[in-house]
């Protein structure tokens, strides 16, 4: 099928499908139980199939619509085979993500067309935002542009000695401050070293809790609005960094920092390490933000820039 050809290198690709292994092999095992018997595609078949995505962590508004996508087709097609039914179903998620993730970038990339580029991260605690920030700089490092990284999540020491750690490691400046800081003032003065560095991309981590909603609400905005002051218009981009292995705690994570502050793009980290893959699908599409990094493993080359069609290639693939 040409919609689904090869676009990612063979080494990113064999890293996605081990990756999301876990969650394929638990997929397509439920998948298969839910038609066995079966010939063609009927109510018992599409009960299962609701049952199967459901329990995959998809989600149940988002499997509604894929549900009922797919008894348009049945409608259509009377005597619709269960051996079908995988390809259609690849098709419709696939179909469902691009409504969101309108892209098909393979590769790291901001726009420079005003610099720096600045990225605000926010996620709770351990969903791996500082190791997905120290990632992120190495990729775009990699790329030649001059990284700068922001230390802004003061309430935790191990935050800033972690940043630390992958700033030394990747090799690029850090600002930081002491434990209990003002956050705003940790990004002021990395937006302020930026501008006269010439920095190309400038990432900022923020605090990692949910004490309190009004709180980090006010918290975030305080933030941004200091950062307008060096650089207006900024941040370019606020990333929202989510647990894939936590499931439907990563939705609930998602409904807060969506009603806190204007996320604009998703990174779902560890997905190497569950079969809760599936979220990928459910948050996409529920909160109507694209999802731009995926985390496959702990390598420092395993944060990979999300591709649909990829991504579903990986997930429905059936080889051994």
């Amino acid at each position: 099928m040409s919609l689904f050809k090869k676009i990612f290198s063979t080494q990113k690709k064999e890293s996605l499908d081990k990756g999301l292994e876990k969650t394929k092999t638990n997929f397509l095992s439920k998948l298969s139980k839910a038609v066995v018997g079966k010939s063609k595609v009927d109510d018992d078949v599409l009960d299962n199939l609701e049952e199967v995505l459901v329990s995959s962590d998809v989600g149940v508004n988002t499997t509604l619509k894929i549900i009922d996508r797919i008894e348009a087709r049945v409608s259509k097609d009377k005597y619709l085979g269960v051996q079908e039914l995988n390809v259609i179903l690849r098709e419709e998620i696939a179909g469902l993500l691009s409504e969101t993730n309108t892209g098909n970038e393979t590769e790291f990339s901001v726009s420079l067309s005003r610099k720096p580029y600045v990225i605000m991260v926010v996620g709770v605690n351990g969903v791996g935002k500082t190791t997905t920030i120290g990632k992120l700089a190495y990729q775009f490092k990699k790329q030649g542009l001059k990284v700068v990284l922001g230390a802004a999540d003061t309430f935790r020491a191990a935050a800033i000695d972690q940043l630390q750690v992958w700033a030394d490691r990747v090799d690029v400046p850090i600002v930081k401050q002491n434990m209990g800081s003002d956050p705003a003032s940790v990004a002021f003065d990395t937006l302020s070293s930026a501008v006269k560095q010439d920095a190309d991309v400038v990432i900022i981590d923020t605090a990692g809790r949910l004490h309190n909603k009004v709180n980090l609400m006010n918290e975030l905005t305080k933030v941004k609005r200091v950062m307008q002051k060096v650089v207006e218009g900024t941040p370019d981009e606020v990333l929202l960094v989510l647990d894939g292995s936590t499931g439907q705690n990563a939705f609930e994570q998602a409904k807060q920092f969506t009603k806190a502050t204007e996320v604009t793009s998703l990174a779902v980290t560890k997905l190497d390490g569950t079969a809760k893959g599936g979220v990928v699908i459910g948050i996409s599409d529920q909160f109507q933000i694209p999802v731009k990094y995926i985390g496959v493993g702990e390598g420092i080359e395993d944060l990979q820039v999300f591709n649909k069609l990829e991504f579903v290639d990986s997930f429905f693939s059936n080889k051994e």
